[in-house]
């Protein structure tokens, strides 16, 4: 059996589906997401709502009934295996000094609403200014250091909530 794609329907209903009977399957593309595919002999109209490809999740409507549909390959299902999330990305809940240096300034407060990007803190090291900017959106928890203080490589500086 070859397996091409495992499918998850509303989260209830998992199918696998073998490449061979994907390419064997009756549908005519009617107009734009708009398709009348023959199923055993039954007629069905399929309109893709909303898609979102990084996620490879699909709202569909069938005979006018609306259905959630996760496609996976075999690739999708060994990068989850391994840990990994597609179209995710890492948590960052902190900021640690890369290097030993000095703080030079600190441009936010325990508390404080950020976006990414937003400039954090700036480090001294190696006779360079090294601006650290906010890696997600995100509220300041805590600071752990404060202007003047010398820091060594690993220190914790800023955490997120």
């Amino acid at each position: 059996m070859n397996i091409g794609y495992k499918v998850n329907v509303n989260n209830t209903f998992n199918f696998e589906l073998e490449k061979e009977s994907i390419s064997q399957l009756d549908a005519v593309n009617i107009e734009t997401n708009k398709f009348h595919i023959l199923h055993e002999n039954k007629p069905y109209k399929v309109e893709i709502i909303t898609s979102d490809f990084s996620q490879k999740s699909y709202t569909v409507t069938v005979n006018n009934n609306n259905y959630t549909v996760v496609i996976s390959n075999p690739l999708d299902l060994l990068i989850k295996e391994m840990g990994f999330e597609v179209g995710l990305t890492k948590q960052v809940n902190f900021i640690k000094a890369p290097m030993p240096g000095l703080i030079l300034e600190i441009s936010v407060v325990a508390g404080q609403e950020v976006k990414a990007n937003d400039n954090l803190i700036i480090l001294g090291a190696m006779k360079m200014e090294n601006s650290f900017l906010s890696p997600r959106d995100g509220m300041i928890k805590s600071i752990t250091v404060a202007v003047g203080d010398a820091v060594d490589k690993g220190q914790l500086l800023i955490e997120f909530e």
